[in-house]
């Protein structure tokens, strides 16, 4: 089952990281959709990871990849989106990290 976030998934804390990270609502769902399982996310929570092409200046800097890492808890059937991260540089994918 695909994945695909609703405008009500976006609450007030998680836009606020998406701007300030660079992370797009498309990006989010390519990572929950395809991402690698993270190991990093809290006990109850989870995490999905991607490694997207990027070839852009973030902050000053041109980076050749951007990773996004969003964390959720699951409740019945549904996903509740906790945060995203972003890392820019080059990364190893998925299953090698």
């Amino acid at each position: 089952m695909e994945f695909q976030i609703r405008e009500s998934d976006l609450h007030t804390h998680l836009k606020a990281r998406m701007l300030q990270r660079g992370v797009t609502k498309e990006e989010m769902e390519i990572t929950l959709n395809e991402g690698f399982e993270t190991d990093d996310a809290k006990e109850g929570t989870f995490g999905k990871g991607y490694v997207f092409p990027y070839n852009s200046e973030w902050e000053g800097k041109i980076f050749e990849e951007k990773e996004v890492n969003v964390y959720y808890k699951r409740v019945n059937n549904d996903i509740i989106l906790l945060t995203v991260k972003a890392r820019y540089g080059k990364f190893t994918r998925g299953d090698e990290q």
